[in-house]
This record gives structure tokens, C-alpha cells and sequence, in this order.
């Protein structure tokens, strides 16, 4: 007999359980339009796979999971895909949602599915998968995704089956294990699996499902021997053991942190009708597209609960309990503690809907005005999750985060306890809630403007960068034109200079060409080294220019024989130029067998050579500079800017053509040649117009 722990707080309000006990699970017949939203889950919201106008059949993907946590959507029947657009969703604001709508075409046709045989054959990766594109989510109210869940990064000591269901008037699990508890245990066997086979399975109910209790003894024993660790545990029942870490704490003892999760201690807990689908999907290939919803309240006369199609409209299941709204004072989703009251009756059944509510004035009446907090402390006594609401509901009104954060308001459930059990009436669930709303929006924020600012800081440090680059460049440009201007001053200097001075020059130049001579002598290794490199090189160059010629079109026609000629005269070079560097490394080798003596001597000689041919080519430039220097110095004005003119035209057409071939080339130079042009052509305007003057302005012409 395993222990079981006691929590703290907890209320015991009436059950009202019995009204939707009268018999079986019933079947709803199938409505004409079904709306799925795309977000049913935590997460994010699934990605649709279908248009407006196509056929789908029933258990087909019509919107796929988006993102690690997210879950897929399937078609609860056949039809046509009608609208695919934001509608109204279950939600206490009332708010739209994307959503897509099948029209259904009574032929409620499936598609080609099937389980697996022996899933004790199947590795825990291939159930994940089946889990995950079922799109099976928890089916307790969380709607967290089922197969992220069952993928802990710790090793799992404990699973933790909730069969609790302590909230009132709901009933829907535990029909489902009246009905279904062999199959239930397959499913917790798959689960098992999954994780490793834990080293126990408990299985927790409350002692006021007696029935349903005997259901599962009864099954285990038929379905598991008896040295397996599987336990069911009773309790007794208080609001709200159905709690995740409220449960755990009942059947293990073992508290969960502030912002820790069960998978920390080596526990995982899962839903029994989660459980059931997990079962439905690995042996039967169905993905969730039904679940089992509980219609009570004093305001239908047929209270019960029904097998329905997710998307199935709430007015069209209420109608099957004989759904009263005259006397309808309040029509929820969930429980009375938990739930929240619907908008309207034409939204749609969603993955977590396990109850519809209506209640009569008798059993919700209304609510008393709010008074003043007396500070009389029921409800710290009554909080499950041992809280302190009374300082959460200040710092709430005063919009106080950083307090409410100090007082782990996360680690609300929103169970209603403490409103429960407030002798002034405070509504003091709806302010946690309203207050986690915003302070989720403003960490939404907050995440929104960190990725901005670190994009502009991104930003602004790319633009720094790239003046500091420019102002680089710029300074280089700057410093290679001083340069420029100081050799073009030095040598108008030498040009100036007279006759002694020029051969004063031509002496220097003939040093700096001895000077470069003994610089540049190399040894014959490097000349060998050099020659067998230029081999090589055109060896290769000798190769591709053969590939290209192998890889064109035959000579059809006359464009493609000009492609070939011009290829085999690219081919005729680069192979006169592998010859003239096999040549010249032959020579060179022949050159080493040569006496060392006479290799130096010959060296020496083509040394001094190189320097006589450097001053005479130094000698020569000189003399040319000078004489069109003086040329150009006996031009008159109009014949210089005749001559700038000439050139500028040359230029002028050279850019042109650059920037046309860039053009039909798609160059990403074209700006930069277009930019020549338009700088050339502004310069020969200025010409040209210097030039009509002086044709006007003969006296200053002369």
C-alpha cells in the first residue's frame, strides 16, 4: 500500500457529478459545417495545407505544426475545405482566430490509415513521431503538445497516469475509463515504452470514482503480471488534486520548485484521455479529430457526455442534451471553478473543451458586489500552490510586476480556491489573470525591442565600419597623390635644369639601373625554378583552353565556326607559349652542365649589358621628355586645348564602348564606366567652350 501525502489548501465544493452519469458515452451526429482553429494548443499556431475548394477526407493533415511546440490539425470528416479566415474561437474575450471550415458531404470518409502491429517492436523515436503527427495534445486543459512532453532531457523515474478529475460537474474521464479501461492501459504501457519503462506507473483517481476505480483493477489484472509496478492509487477527494503538481505531491511526496518542471525530479504526468488518444493513434493510426465533452448543467435537460468531432459547433452539441437557453443563466467551457463563459453558442469544440456548462440562476446566481479585503487570510489558507493572494491582489492593482514576480504569481494554477473561499467576494482569479495577460505582453515586448535595438546596434556598427573603410581609402588616394605631385614637380625640375645638371642626372640614373641590376641577379636555381613554373602554368593553360574547345557546339553554323576558329586560335597561343617555356627551361638546364667559370663570366657580361641598354633607354626617355616638353611649350593656347580636346574624344569613345560592353554584359561596373562617361563628356564641354571663346575673342587669341 503506497502512502499518500496530503497538500496544502483546498476546498471541498459540491460536486454535482451525478447529473451527467446516466449512461453511456453518446455519439453526436454529424454537423454540416466544422471550424477548425489553427490554435488549439500551446504554441504556435499550425500551418494550413489546404485552399479554399479542395476535398479532404477524414483523418487528413489540413494544417501541419509550426515550430518545436506547436501541433497539426486534421480533418474530423469529409468534405470541402469553404473558408479558410479569421472567426470566432472559444475564448472568455471572444476573440477571432484563423480558422479553416470544412463542409461536411455525409460521407464521413477516411483515409488509408493504419496502426502498428507490435509496438513493442517500435523504437520510441517512431512513436513520437506517430504522437506528434497525430496532433495529440493534452486533453486535460492545457492543450500542451503530447509528444514534446514525452521528450524529457532527463531520465524518467515515474509516470504519473491523472485519472483525478476533481473539478465539478465534469465527468468525461471518467466515463471514458468506465468504458475504455483496457484500452486506457494499453496506452499507459505506450507511454512506458516510451520513456524507458519507468521504474513505476501510478495511476492516481480520486475515491469518488468508485466505479471507474474497479474498471482499472480489473483491467490491470487481465493486462499486467503482478511483479510490474503498476499501482492504483485512491484519494480522498478535495479541489483541486487534479492539479499537475498538486498530484505529484499527493502521490510521491515530492514538491516542485518555483520554475521548475516535474521532468526535473524524473517525473512525467499525462491525462487519461490523453492517454486513450496516444493509444488511438499508435494502434489504430487515428489522429485526434474527436475526444469525449460533458453537457450538464441544470439548463439541459439530457446532461451527458458525448463522443464529438473537434470543430463540431456548441449549439449543435447542446442540442443533443436538450440544451434549454431560456433557462440558461451562464453558459461555460470547463468547469464552474476553472472554466470561462462563452460569447456566443456558434463557436466551435476545441482539443481542450472537456465540459459544456449551463447553468440555471439557481446554480450561478449573481455575484456579489466586491467589498473591501478584510485581511482575514482564508485565502492563503485555501491556495493549493501555498501562495500569498491576498499580497498578489495589491500588487495586481497597483500593477506592481516586480513584486508579483517576487511572489511567484507563475506558479498560479488558477484553480479559483482563494476567490472560493473570499468572504468579501473579491474576484481575485480575474485579476491574476488579467495581470499574467500583461505581463506576458510587456515580456513580448521587451523580447521585440532587445531584437531591435541589437538590429540598429548591428546597424550602426556596419556604418562605422564602412566610413572608417572610405576614410581609409580617401587617405591612401590622398597620400599616392602627393606622391604623384612631388615626382611630377621633381621631374619639371630635372627638365628645367641645365646641361650639367642633366648629366649629372643621366650619372645617377646610370647607378640606380647598376643598382637594380644587382638587385634583380638571381641564382640559376631561381631562374630554373621560375622556367619549370611557367611550364606548368602554361601546361594548364595549354588544357583548359582544349576542354573549352571539346565542350562546343559542332560547327553548324557560321557563329559557332567563328567560336571554334577563335578557340583554335586561343589553343595555337597558349601552345607557342608552353613551347617557348620548354625551350627556355631546356636552355637553362643545358646552361648548368657548363663550366661554373664561364657561366659567371657570361652572367657578368649580360649584367653589364643590361646596364649599358638601361642607360641608353634612360638616356633616350630623357631626351624625348624634353623635347615634348619644349614642343608643348611653343603651342599656342587654342593649339593646347585643340590637342585636350582630341584627347578627351579618344577617351571619350574608349569609355563609351566600356560602358556598352558592361552593359550587355551585366557588369556590376556599369555605374562606374557611365560615371567616366559623364565626367569626360562635362570635361569636354569645358574644352570646347574654351575653345569658342577663343574663336570670338580674336585680340585675346593673338
Amino acid at each position: 500500500m503506497i502512502k499518500v501525502w496530503n497538500i496544502h489548501g483546498g476546498i471541498h465544493p459540491p460536486e454535482n457529478k451525478e447529473q451527467s452519469l446516466t449512461g453511456p458515452i453518446q455519439a453526436v451526429p454529424l454537423p454540416a459545417l466544422l471550424t477548425l482553429p489553427l490554435s488549439q494548443h500551446l504554441g504556435a499556431p499550425a500551418s494550413p495545407l489546404v485552399k479554399m475548394g479542395d476535398k479532404v477526407l477524414k483523418g487528413q493533415m489540413i494544417a501541419e505544426a509550426n515550430g518545436f511546440i506547436s501541433a497539426s490539425v486534421h480533418a474530423p470528416t469529409s468534405g470541402t475545405i469553404v473558408t479558410i479566415d479569421d472567426l470566432p474561437v472559444p475564448h472568455a474575450s471572444g476573440m477571432e482566430a484563423p480558422c479553416i471550415v470544412i463542409k461536411s458531404d455525409g460521407e464521413d470518409r477516411w483515409i488509408e490509415h493504419s496502426g502498428v502491429d507490435n509496438y513493442s517492436d517500435s523504437s520510441p523515436a517512431e512513436l513520437l513521431s506517430i504522437i506528434h503527427n497525430a496532433g495529440i495534445t493534452g486533453l486535460g486543459g492545457a492543450g500542451f503538445p503530447s509528444a514534446v512532453k514525452l521528450q524529457p532531457r532527463q531520465a524518467i523515474k515515474t509516470l504519473i497516469i491523472n485519472a483525478t478529475e476533481c473539478e465539478p460537474y465534469i465527468t468525461a474521464d471518467d466515463q471514458l475509463i468506465r468504458q475504455h479501461a483496457a484500452e486506457i492501459l494499453v496506452g499507459v504501457d505506450i507511454l512506458a515504452h516510451i520513456l524507458g519503462r519507468p521504474e513505476r506507473v501510478l495511476i492516481g483517481i480520486e475515491d469518488n470514482k468508485p466505479k471507474a476505480q474497479e474498471a482499472l483493477a480489473n483491467a490491470l489484472k487481465d493486462k499486467w503480471p503482478e511483479d510490474v509496478n503498476v499501482q492504483i492509487i485512491a484519494f480522498p477527494t478535495k479541489y483541486p488534486s487534479g492539479g499537475e503538481k498538486q498530484l505529484i505531491q499527493i502521490l510521491t511526496g515530492e514538491e516542485v520548485p518555483s520554475g521548475k518542471l516535474p521532468a526535473d525530479l524524473g517525473i512525467i504526468c499525462q491525462n487519461i484521455g490523453t492517454t486513450h488518444a496516444i493509444y488511438r493513434a499508435v494502434c489504430f493510426g487515428e489522429p485526434l479529430i474527436s475526444r469525449v465533452t460533458t453537457v450538464t448543467g441544470k439548463a439541459c435537460n439530457k446532461p451527458g457526455n458525448f463522443q464529438v468531432l473537434i470543430g463540431t459547433p456548441i449549439e449543435h452539441i447542446l442540442a443533443q442534451g436538450g440544451f434549454d437557453e431560456f433557462l440558461c443563466q451562464r453558459l461555460v467551457m470547463g468547469g464552474p471553478m476553472m472554466g470561462f463563459a462563452l460569447p456566443n453558442i456558434q463557436v466551435p469544440v476545441i482539443k481542450s473543451t472537456n465540459c459544456l456548462l449551463a447553468t440555471t440562476s439557481e446554480e450561478s446566481p449573481a455575484p456579489t458586489p466586491a467589498q473591501a479585503c478584510i485581511r482575514c487570510g482564508h485565502c492563503a489558507e485555501a491556495c493549493p500552490a501555498s501562495l500569498l493572494p491576498q499580497q498578489l491582489y495589491w500588487h495586481a492593482q497597483a500593477k506592481n510586476y516586480a513584486r508579483l514576480e517576487a511572489h511567484h504569481l507563475a506558479d498560479c494554477i488558477e484553480c479559483g480556491a482563494c476567490s472560493y473561499v473570499c468572504p468579501s467576494n473579491i474576484p481575485l482569479v480575474q485579476y491574476y489573470r488579467a495581470v499574467k495577460g500583461e505581463m506576458r505582453q510587456i515580456a513580448e515586448d521587451k523580447k521585440q525591442s532587445d531584437r531591435a535595438r541589437a538590429r540598429f546596434e548591428h546597424h550602426q556598427a556596419r556604418v562605422l565600419r564602412e566610413e572608417e573603410e572610405k576614410a581609409a581609402k580617401r587617405e591612401v588616394r590622398r597620400l599616392a597623390a602627393q606622391a604623384a605631385k612631388a615626382n611630377t614637380e621633381a621631374e619639371a625640375e630635372n627638365n628645367a635644369t641645365d646641361n650639367k645638371a642633366g648629366n649629372a642626372g643621366a650619372a645617377d640614373i646610370v647607378k640606380a639601373a647598376m643598382a637594380r641590376v644587382a638587385a634583380n641577379k638571381t641564382s640559376l636555381e631561381d631562374q630554373r625554378q621560375r622556367c619549370e613554373r611557367a611550364v606548368e602554368t602554361t601546361a594548364e593553360r595549354l588544357k583548359k583552353t582544349q576542354q573549352v574547345l571539346a565542350q562546343l557546339e559542332p560547327a553548324d553554323t557560321t557563329e559557332a565556326q567563328a567560336k571554334r576558329d577563335q578557340q583554335l586560335a586561343s589553343i595555337e597561343q597558349a601552345r607557342l607559349r608552353h613551347q617557348e617555356a620548354q625551350n627556355k627551361l631546356a636552355a637553362l638546364n643545358h646552361g648548368q652542365n657548363q663550366a661554373g667559370t664561364s657561366l659567371d663570366i657570361a652572367t657578368n657580361k649580360s649584367a653589364q649589358n643590361s646596364v649599358e641598354g638601361d642607360v641608353d633607354l634612360a638616356a633616350a626617355a630623357i631626351a624625348r621628355a624634353q623635347k615634348n616638353s619644349a614642343a608643348h611649350a611653343a603651342l599656342s593656347p587654342q593649339a593646347k586645348l585643340e590637342m585636350q580636346r582630341d584627347s578627351l574624344l579618344k577617351r571619350l569613345e574608349k569609355a563609351q564602348a566600356r560602358a556598352g560592353q558592361a552593359e550587355a554584359e551585366g557588369s556590376e561596373q556599369l555605374d562606374a564606366f557611365n560615371n567616366a562617361v559623364v565626367t569626360l563628356q562635362a570635361k569636354l564641354q569645358n574644352v570646347e567652350a574654351e575653345l569658342g571663346a577663343q574663336d570670338i575673342n580674336p585680340v585675346e587669341k593673338a
